[in-house]
């Protein structure tokens, strides 16, 4: 394996930091890095929030379910889908953007998220640990006015950045055969796979947690998924000038 493949294949999310601040040509480097991540017709269609204000990043770890690595991390990104920027280009040359299309969201959300995996990747090769925090999108309305975003711009999820201070085992993947389709999509194997899978996981979490946690991906998954969660976001997405019209 190259360099490259080791560190993407190394990757754990660290929630305890060390409280060294992170060197600006470092915080430099991760953005041009999330800059020439791939998008879609060069629309561009994010931007990311850093915020280093321990007040705010207090405020922010309350309004993300209370998760105290968003306070004790040294620099917290909140990355957003933007399409006010494209907007405000739109009328620079007296055009009138079409709003409301689920094309145009999907853009935005997949554009941020190719980015902030660059930038993901950057801070890892520089050293730093990070964690995503879909957390962000609990109280979606607190967190825009809080960080005073505008219309067309919505959080899709924050991310914690910081030199790790703890060292947390590998959390094991689904195997390659689940994920992977040769020309069709296969459901043949979906259900053996998932037991094998099973297995792997009840004795990670064994392992991890000394025996105190008994547990495996289905049975996490099921709790997850049957009840629906953030029921907010469509009324949120539709005040922030989503609303989906076609």
């Amino acid at each position: 394996m190259n360099d490259t493949i080791k560190l993407l294949q190394a990757h754990r999310s660290i929630r305890k930091y060390k409280s060294d601040p992170i060197p600006q040509e470092y915080v430099d480097e991760i953005l041009a890095s999330a800059q020439m991540a791939s998008s879609s017709s060069h629309v561009q269609a994010y931007s990311v929030i850093g915020v280093t204000d321990q007040k705010k990043k207090k405020e922010l770890s309350i309004l993300s379910g209370n998760q105290v690595y968003i306070e004790e991390c040294p620099l917290f990104f909140v990355w957003c889908a933007d399409l006010y920027r494209l907007k405000v280009a739109c009328g620079m040359e007296n055009t009138e953007m079409v709003t409301g299309t689920m094309e145009n969201f999907i853009v935005a959300t997949a554009d941020v998220t190719l980015a902030a995996q660059n930038a993901a990747i950057a801070a890892e090769s520089l050293g730093l640990g990070i964690v995503y925090i879909g957390g962000i999108r609990n109280q979606s309305k607190e967190v825009t006015d809080l960080l005073q975003l505008p219309e067309l711009v919505y959080p899709v999820f924050g991310m914690c950045v910081g030199f790790p201070d703890q060292s947390p085992s590998k959390r094991p993947r689904l195997q390659t055969d689940l994920v992977y389709h040769h020309d069709v999509y296969n459901i043949n194997n979906t259900t053996n796979g998932l037991k094998k899978y099973n297995e792997i996981t009840n004795e990670y979490y064994l392992e991890r947690t000394k025996g105190k946690v008994n547990t495996d991906w289905a049975k996490q998954m099921s709790k997850k998924f049957q009840t629906a969660s953030r029921k907010h976001l469509r009324k949120f997405l539709e005040d922030q000038g989503f609303g989906f019209k076609e």
